[in-house]
């Protein structure tokens, strides 16, 4: 599912430059790293990312060098997490390439991963652009937090509603949130419209991962994430929640006990599944994306209509309606 043009169309011109600027930036006196950079910018993905900060930066202002410094900053940072993340989970494959780690070993994928980190903070004091190292630096910090949370959580299965919550605004809605209120501040933007846009991120994240966590759920989905994956991570997530506060203890029980197994069969999976829908998870938490997602559209609406307001309007729905 490509990207339509009518999100990309406002900014189109500034994207082309920023690619040119990344690629530019990334070019080292090292043939190694020159080699490896090319492979991470031939499997890039989408892009969402960087689009959302210009798309902030024009709905609130004029985009400007330092809409290129906050694009640049966020990528650098996002990739290298993407690629730490898969030597942690020993992951083969990103967005059906092969990985970092699973060309050139854990090692050389971390030390690149550092790279790509250090490059940041580089462009960031070079360019003045502490406001905007501030902004992404916090949202490094708090996706490490969630993931060390959910970690946690995995181990002793006790995660509620609120503390779901709690770690996917940290692990998925801060970078958003980071995407546009640095989008924001790179237009000059005053204080109070910079945290509005972060707020519509967040919002925005937080919709997008309960959708992400609801494909899970089912088999042939085309994400390229396999049936249960979250379940054998032992990750609960919400329209689970849902189904065991809703349950009679028995049932629970029976849920957990699978939860709990080392190796979960398609079979009990699909159990689970269908204890879900039982007590109405899946649109449970199909109202939840939707109220987080009406509730990004609504700071929107705050803003004079614009080719950039129209084009985020887009680029909500398509997040939430998207297939991978």
């Amino acid at each position: 599912m490509s990207v339509p043009t009518k999100i990309i169309a406002p900014v189109a011109s500034e994207m082309e430059a920023f690619n040119r600027f990344f690629k530019d930036y990334l070019k080292s006196n090292t043939r190694i790293l020159n080699i490896i950079t090319r492979y991470i910018l031939k499997t890039k993905g989408k892009q969402m990312r960087p689009l959302l900060v210009f798309l902030s930066a024009k709905l609130t202002g004029d985009i400007r060098p330092s809409t290129h410094h906050a694009a640049s900053l966020i990528e650098l940072m996002h990739t290298a997490t993407l690629i730490h993340d898969d030597v942690v989970d020993d992951s083969d494959m990103r967005r059906g390439f092969f990985s970092i780690n699973a060309v050139w070993k854990n090692k050389v994928a971390v030390l690149i991963g550092d790279y790509l980190l250090a490059k940041g903070l580089l462009l960031a004091v070079d360019k003045s652009e502490h406001h905007l190292l501030q902004i992404v630096s916090d949202a490094v910090k708090e996706m490490s937090e969630g993931e060390l949370l959910q970690i946690e959580k995995a181990r002793k299965l006790d995660i509620d509603e609120e503390l779901y919550f709690e770690i996917i605004r940290k692990k998925t809605a801060v970078l958003i949130a980071a995407c546009a209120s640095a989008g924001a501040a790179s237009s000059g933007s005053d204080a109070a419209t910079i945290e509005k846009l972060r707020l519509f991120g967040e919002h925005l994240g937080i919709a997008f991962q309960i959708r992400d966590d609801l494909f899970d759920f089912f088999a042939g989905n085309k994400t390229g994430k396999p049936f249960g994956n979250d379940l054998r991570e032992k990750k609960i997530t919400l329209p689970l929640i849902h189904a065991l506060r809703q349950a009679e203890t028995s049932e629970k029980k029976n849920v957990m006990r699978i939860i709990r197994q080392k190796n979960i069969e398609a079979d009990s999976i699909s159990n689970v599944v269908e204890f879900i829908r039982k007590y109405k998870g899946f649109d449970y938490a199909e109202e939840k994306m939707e109220f987080f997602r009406k509730s990004a559209v609504d700071i929107l609406l705050s803003f004079p209509q614009n080719d950039a307001r129209e084009a985020l309007e887009t680029f909500v729905d398509y997040t939430i309606t998207r297939e991978k």
